[in-house]
């Protein structure tokens, strides 16, 4: 230092130089450049000019390229129609599958109803004057005992011919096992009030009891032959275990009209007679249908009182035999008779 004067800052070689070429790695990375610091100034700058050339080039030739034209055909699947609704259908399906179900406005407008809104009337109005006049006996809220039931629905038959009474029992089994799915026949004491026609398929041996019995049809070839015309005029058909195989055949015109024999119904037996009898006596059949709930006809409303209440006895003995073992909740859930189109009475449970 001389005469007290300070000696002048010199930078660094090759520090501005840095600097630089440390901008232009910025700027390479930003344009998505392959170099590096161990490219030289010169290089990186030349491959910065040469991107930028190509996007320039790039724009320019996007701006001078006319918009393609699509061209369709006049039908067909290239067709406007076709691909508009092509389209449309495309756009809907990403709709349900991001879970969007409200309606469109074109869909909205195609599924609104137009004009007022049409009033209804509640059903007891829309009934006939008879069967108006019979509910108005029925508490509509009110559970009756079995014998309240069973005479007012001799009081509330609408119906100008006599009519026949009939049990619905909901009840707390599942019908799809095999353990719960139940199934019955039960012998009214009373009978049915129905007339039963009963045809009997056996041996040439027992056509002679089966008459005696009441049979109305008897036969094994001619009955066959009858079969083969779907010629069906019996309400029940009994069969001998040894000609039950002979039947197979027809299981498609028996099966759906419940006529075909079983050895639960009490229809497939070896002494057709004592068979023949109960039918005619009044046996009846009763299951479970797939709502769990059991119909059954009691008899006639010229039964009375008195007589309803025997067959309903019966019926409910018999379906209180039927509880399956396996079943752990309530048996009977609800009561209800009614008349064949009387209106509908609530009943205390008989069974549980």
């Amino acid at each position: 230092m001389l005469g007290g004067l300070k000696k002048p800052h010199v930078p660094q070689k090759g520090f501005i130089p840095m600097a630089k070429k440390a901008e232009l790695l910025i700027e390479a990375k930003k344009l998505k450049l392959d170099v590096t610091d161990k490219n030289t100034i010169s290089q990186i700058e030349i491959a910065i000019a040469n991107a930028k050339s190509d996007a320039a080039d790039a724009i320019t030739a996007a701006e001078a390229t006319p918009t393609e034209v699509v061209k369709t055909a006049k039908a067909g699947k290239r067709s406007d129609k076709a691909l508009a609704e092509a389209e449309a259908k495309e756009e809907k399906e990403a709709r349900k599958e991001a879970g969007d179900t409200t309606p469109q406005s074109d869909e909205a407008e195609a599924h609104a109803k137009k004009g007022a809104r049409p009033v209804t009337r509640p059903r007891i109005e829309r009934r006939g004057k008879a069967y108006q006049k019979a509910a108005a006996l029925v508490e509509k809220d009110k559970v009756y005992t079995l014998a309240d039931a069973l005479e007012l629905a001799a009081n509330t038959n609408p119906s100008k011919f006599d009519a026949s009474v009939e049990v619905h029992v909901k009840l707390g089994v599942d019908p799809r096992q095999a353990d719960q799915n139940v199934r019955a026949t039960v012998s009214l004491p009373n009978g049915t009030g129905k007339t039963i026609r009963v045809a009997v398929f056996a041996p040439e041996a027992d056509h002679a009891n089966a008459k005696k019995a009441g049979a109305d049809i008897v036969g094994d070839e001619t009955f066959l032959a009858q079969l083969d015309k779907e010629t069906v005029d019996f309400d029940v058909l009994i069969a001998t275990p040894a000609f039950m195989p002979r039947l197979g055949k027809y299981a498609r015109l028996l099966g759906p009209r419940g006529l075909m024999p079983n050895p639960k119904s009490g229809t497939v037996a070896a002494d057709v007679a004592k068979a023949t009898k109960d039918a005619k006596a009044g046996k009846v059949e009763y299951r479970v249908d797939k709502q769990a709930i059991v119909h059954l006809s009691i008899g006639k409303v010229s039964f009375g009182a008195k007589g309803l209440g025997e067959n309903a006895k019966a019926f409910f003995d018999s379906l209180q035999s039927q509880k399956p073992t396996s079943l752990k909740s309530a048996y009977v859930k609800s009561t209800n008779i009614s008349t064949s189109q009387g209106p509908n009475i609530k009943v205390e449970n008989v069974i549980s």
